[in-house]
């Protein structure tokens, strides 16, 4: 059996599935907007990571500890791209031996009362074996990562890569 099934007139290549919990406390106001936005994210290989809106968004309200679905989305974002990097090093026949990435997000009012993470700068650092990459080489393979990487064809954001 094919891994790509048809929806519509696209080819379905996988799902992806997160499970999303929350309990409201005993001692928490609902109706008055006074709970903890703290709650679990349950991933199908085993890990759940606790979870929050943004200090930004609900102040006291959310878990400054858990990460925030914008940390989410840039981190998502990062990842994939450097998956999708590494995989096209490889076929240039370059040996990256690390790969760190500082990326941030940043959310702006797009319409009143309506935001978005409009922009996300991806800042890698790559050490590598033997001879590197010359800067046109290194931007080209940036450019193709980020015209394969999924999540970045998910996303309406600017993405930038310093």
């Amino acid at each position: 059996m094919s891994a790509f099934h048809r929806h519509g007139s696209l080819a379905v290549m996988a799902k992806h599935s997160a499970d999303i919990s929350w309990k409201l406390s005993e001692a928490e106001d609902f109706p008055k907007g006074r709970y903890s936005r703290g709650h679990e994210i349950a991933f199908d290989g085993g890990i759940t990571l606790p979870a929050s809106a943004s200090p930004h968004v609900v102040g006291k309200w959310a878990v400054e500890a858990a990460v925030d679905p914008e940390e989410l989305l840039v981190a998502a974002l990062s990842s994939c791209h450097m998956l999708s990097f590494l995989h096209i090093a490889r076929l240039a026949g370059f040996t990256a031996l690390k790969y760190r990435d500082h990326a941030e997000g940043t959310m702006e009012e797009i319409a009143p009362g309506r935001h978005a993470v409009t922009k996300v700068s991806l800042q890698p650092q790559i050490e590598w074996q033997g001879t590197p990459p010359d800067k046109a080489r290194l931007d080209a393979m940036h450019h193709e990562a980020h015209e394969v990487c999924y999540i970045a064809n998910s996303m309406r954001a600017e993405v930038t890569i310093i």
